[in-house]
């Protein structure tokens, strides 16, 4: 087995039942992707649109490509025909240009609510409120070829692990009030996504079933490929 290979399958039996691995992929060529769909991983994650279409093309068509980066409307509908899953819906505007390409594609596109809960301004993502506020106004419910799965959040990047914890079960809090109010017959709503390579063991202890990990898994990121 490869060194990837392995580092999947370590990881694999790490994880509590339940908890979802996606492999962040992002800037990894597409002969480390084959190493670990070859050791049985078949959720990747891409925040790159241009990266990712490439990639959808040249391998395995079985792979379950998320879309985790901040994605700009004008690009929604390059990634529309295949894409699995989107994390990081941060608007509604945006929820609305998916719906729509999902349309024209006759299909359903499964979108996650990205939170804003780290203290760095740079980070993308509904300010907790406004998510409340944009699910309280119902006008979401009309769009027919996207279904919320839950939510997705970054925490702080920090060395202050207290810090991390507290984000993280504010964002397992919001998930469950949210649940409760909106989506308490969805059996759909129901992924919590949150938890990197750094911190994933923190965000599984408050609630994550849903971890994004690419540096444990791929090694350090060439950017300059």
């Amino acid at each position: 087995m490869s060194l990837i290979g392995d580092r999947i399958f370590q990881l694999k039996n790490a994880l509590p039942n339940g908890v979802t691995l996606i492999a962040v992929s992002k800037y990894h060529p597409n002969e480390d992707i084959l190493s670990a769909y070859q050791a049985g991983q078949r959720i990747f994650g891409e925040n790159i649109v241009q990266e990712l279409c490439q990639k959808a093309l040249a391998l395995p068509q079985d792979i379950e490509w998320h879309f985790i980066g901040h994605l700009q409307k004008n690009k929604v509908k390059y990634i529309a025909p295949f894409i699995s899953m989107i994390h990081s819906v941060d608007s509604f505007d945006l929820l609305k240009e998916i719906n729509k390409y999902a349309q024209k594609n006759q299909r359903t596109i499964s979108c996650l609510l990205q939170i804003h809960i780290a203290q760095e301004e740079a980070k993308f993502g509904f300010l907790p409120q406004k998510c409340i506020e944009m699910l309280q106004s119902d006008n979401w419910r009309e769009l027919s070829n996207v279904s919320i799965c839950g939510i997705m959040g970054i925490a702080t990047n920090t060395e202050n692990k207290l810090q991390i914890q507290n984000e993280f079960k504010a964002l397992s809090d919001l998930f469950c009030k949210i649940k409760s109010k909106h989506f308490n017959n969805s059996e759909d709503f129901n992924c919590c996504s949150w938890g990197m390579s750094n911190d994933y063991q923190i965000a599984i202890k408050e609630g994550s079933n849903m971890v994004r990990i690419g540096t444990l898994i791929f090694g350090e990121r060439i950017y300059n490929k």
